[in-house]
């Protein structure tokens, strides 16, 4: 062998390989996700100032050269194929949050009605980052450094665009499954819908004193069904001036809309459509 014979073999050639079973991403062109979540995960990630690895990136995920993508708690685990036999191992870790620091966050989360309901039927609430942030927290990552990452490949550039290629199915997971996202915060689906119920239940009610009357809508003795009994089929004071405009709305070329498409065609086009303008040309005259 010669002095270089083997020196390149730590570099990928210029073309990677394609995997049989690669994962795509579902955008094929412009941005890639489609949730607010998932767009807020991107916008992130591009805040940081990555450069064109985050673009080369995009293209890797779009050509499907990402085989799996497993998510746990804090840490994502991927494999991508470059150029190489055998698919370069990447690791993304996130630091989780500590168990104080969810009990916080299923605190805000339970004081706000909006954000239990929608979290209870399974929707992400498009504002919910504001129960992390009233805690001091992040549901995102707030700097680079956040996120630490590793990648098999000779690429000495982190995040390589292997990285970067995770980075972006990572946001269609999300569209997929938002509580990915809490997920690799540390906590499941599962576990914050359950102790969002027992935040909920153990949350004071509204006790029942003397003073429920004064916060019902007053009685009246002519509102009673008692005392209405002999005028309750009687039209009632004011019913004079009630109107009612059952006129239709306005729908235009309602006829020509009921009748549908002529049976026959001038020069290509229906008769019905050559009625439309001609009806428009008439309106306006």
């Amino acid at each position: 062998m010669g002095r270089w014979d083997g020196y390149w073999d730590y570099y990928e050639r210029p073309r990677p390989l394609k995997p049989k079973n690669g994962i795509k991403a579902k955008s094929e062109r412009g941005a890639i996700g489609s949730t607010w979540w998932s767009r807020r995960w991107i916008e992130v990630l591009e805040s940081f100032s990555l450069g064109s690895r985050l673009t080369r990136g995009r293209s890797y995920a779009r050509q499907g050269q990402v085989v799996s993508i497993d998510i746990e708690p804090g840490q994502v685990r991927a494999k991508v194929q470059g150029s190489m036999p055998h698919p370069y191992k990447v690791k993304i870790h996130l630091q989780p949050l500590t168990d104080q620091d969810w009990e916080k966050v299923i605190e805000a989360m339970a004081a706000q009605a909006i954000f239990a309901a929608k979290l209870l039927a399974g929707e992400m609430p498009p504002n919910i980052e504001e129960a992390f942030y009233a805690v001091k927290l992040s549901l995102f990552p707030r700097l680079a450094k956040d996120l630490v990452t590793d990648c098999s490949c000779p690429d000495y550039a982190n995040p390589c665009k292997h990285i970067a290629a995770v980075y972006y199915l990572l946001a269609e997971r999300f569209d997929e499954d938002p509580f990915l996202i809490f997920k690799l915060r540390g906590r499941s689906k599962e576990a914050i819908i359950q102790a969002l119920r027992e935040k909920r239940t153990a949350m004071p009610q509204v006790e029942e004193t003397a003073d429920t009357d004064s916060l019902a809508a007053p009685a009246t003795e002519e509102a009673l069904l008692e005392v209405s009994l002999d005028t309750f089929w009687q039209a009632g004071e004011g019913l004079d001036t009630f109107t009612i405009d059952p006129s239709a709305p306005h729908i235009d070329k309602a006829v020509l809309k009921r009748l549908g498409d002529a049976p026959f065609s001038i020069r290509g086009q229906n008769m019905a459509a050559l009625l439309a303008r001609a009806y428009d040309i008439v309106d306006k005259a």
